[in-house]
């Protein structure tokens, strides 16, 4: 049955892409550039902000209209296990930039800039001839802006919350709302003689929502609520919402790529969608669940790619910068030898290869104070809370929405689930382990469990390998919440805008 519905679904989409893609001139086939196969390829990364791991249809989802997402993994490869470093926007992003986990960027707390000095692809690319620009989502602070030729970047309305004037509630609403307006502009404005690295990075669909993201809407009776969430209409509101920021989204996606195809030069770019981390609801950003770390990610390459496969090599976004200079002729650089990013190269070419055993993620200050850890492979997620007397309170974006405010009702009305009450809870188990394939919403912690000693041995072991080789550490202070933790207010005496960088807060961008 589920087989007949995926088949059903795929038809679906194929009927509205067509219509989707005839109007955008995103065409079939080969292009008539010259292009060759030999040449070094040019590069687009397309980041969502804020997008849960299969919240398209390409992932399975039967509701959210994603038809370009749909043709990209149509038309390339889609990875069904790949893990970001962070559950954090900028944090992730700086990881993703540098190819190093986040504890070792000097970047890994919320807003923190990416000290000067650090090492990008971006960078080592433009020293390489390429023509490199970013558009949109900026959130990497001003020591890297050099590492572009230019930069088009969005307003920081849509993710940082600024003061209320004369007494009301501040709202983060950017000029821009979706974040992707200038991705077609930075094409067209690129030096044509150069090969090229576009970091085209969304604000959709970061919070705040507002109606009119997409025509026509998304229906209350086509959301999916997840067994962490209640089922009530606020919810349901909040996802659809949520829903109509992916969608348009993936109306810009279907626009860079009929832009590639304009240029003549499809052929031959790589294309990598992915996102920051997961949807920004309690329970998912901010955690290490797999609804705050895990992501789509989808390649597109005609020129070495064949359309049309999926792959379960594992993959980490601290990956990506090594695999791009690779592709574009720099097997060398590697300013952090092997002890953090692998290409991930050979996938693209063989897709039943593989790739890691392990992938691992970090979570930290984001809004409010916290720390943990987790390892995981194919099945089974180990999770290590560090700071277990604190509750996982989810983002002071997603407690000011719909969501969050219905659950802090229900939980004072004793109305919820033991699922759905885990941002309230504290203490909280320090380790959690959970079996992926008979628990996908991991629900179950199995740390105590005695079936499961031999994975917990295993994977503790390999997590505590993985902290010595890369130089993990657990802070020797504590950030303070810039937020209430029940009622989302501001702490004005704590919360500082521009927030100052790790080596002003603690005097290191190293261990503290």
């Amino acid at each position: 049955m589920a087989a007949n519905y995926l088949r059903l679904l795929g038809g679906l989409v194929a009927v509205a892409g067509s219509i989707v893609f005839s109007q955008l001139g995103w065409c079939q086939g080969r292009t008539d550039s010259g292009e060759s196969a030999s040449a070094s390829p040019s590069f687009v990364l397309m980041i969502a902000d804020d997008m849960n791991w299969d919240d398209c249809g390409a992932y399975g989802h039967p509701a959210i209209r994603t038809p370009n997402l749909d043709r990209l993994a149509g038309e390339g490869l889609r990875f069904r296990h790949a893990y970001l470093t962070t559950n954090s926007c900028s944090p992730s992003r700086a990881s993703i930039i540098t190819g190093q986990y986040p504890h070792n960027t000097g970047a890994e707390q919320l807003h923190w800039p990416i000290p000067a000095g650090s090492k990008t692809f971006t960078n080592a690319l433009r020293s390489r001839g390429y023509y490199t620009a970013a558009a949109g989502k900026w959130h990497m602070g001003d020591f890297i802006r050099d590492h572009f030729d230019k930069v088009y970047e969005a307003s920081t309305a849509g993710f940082v919350l600024p003061s209320g004037i004369d007494g009301e509630p501040p709202k983060m609403i950017a000029d821009q709302p979706s974040g992707c307006e200038d991705w077609e502009r930075a094409l067209e404005e690129r030096d044509m003689s150069k090969p090229f690295c576009m970091w085209l990075a969304a604000l959709d669909p970061h919070r705040e929502y507002t109606d009119g993201a997409l025509d026509p809407p998304h229906r209350a009776e086509d959301v999916i609520v997840p067994a962490h969430l209640p089922d009530t209409a606020d919810v349901r509101e909040d996802l659809r919402l949520y829903y109509d920021e992916i969608g348009r989204l993936d109306s810009y996606v279907g626009k860079v790529m009929a832009k590639l195809n304009h240029q003549g030069v499809a052929e031959n770019t790589v294309v990598l969608f992915i996102s920051d981390n997961g949807r920004p609801f309690p329970r998912d950003k901010t955690s290490l669940y797999d609804g705050g770390i895990r992501t789509p990610w989808i390649v597109r390459w005609p020129a070495r790619i064949v359309a049309g496969n999926t792959t379960d090599a594992l993959v980490s976004s601290v990956d990506i910068a090594k695999t791009f200079l690779e592709l574009a002729g720099e097997p060398g650089w590697d300013a952090f030898g092997d002890r953090e990013a692998k290409s991930f190269a050979s996938v693209l070419f063989d897709p039943t290869r593989s790739h890691r055993q392990f992938a691992f993620a970090e979570d930290h200050w984001h809004d409010y104070e916290d720390h943990a850890r987790c390892i995981v492979d194919h099945q089974y997620k180990l999770i290590r809370n560090d700071y277990p007397d604190l509750p996982p309170t989810p983002s002071a974006d997603a407690g000011r929405g719909l969501s969050w405010q219905n659950m802090l009702k229900l939980e004072n009305a004793g109305e919820l689930t033991p699922q759905q009450q885990t941002c309230f809870r504290a203490p909280r188990p320090e380790w959690e382990l959970f079996d992926l394939q008979r628990d996908p919403g991991e629900l179950k912690n199995l740390m105590d469990d005695p079936a499961y000693t031999s994975i917990q041995e295993r994977m503790t072991a390999e997590l505590a390998a993985w902290t010595e080789q890369t130089g993990d550490y657990l802070p020797s202070k504590r950030t303070p919440d810039e937020f209430h933790r029940v009622t989302g207010e501001p702490d004005h005496s704590v919360r500082v805008r521009p927030r100052p960088s790790k080596q002003e807060t603690f005097g290191t961008n190293g261990k503290y």
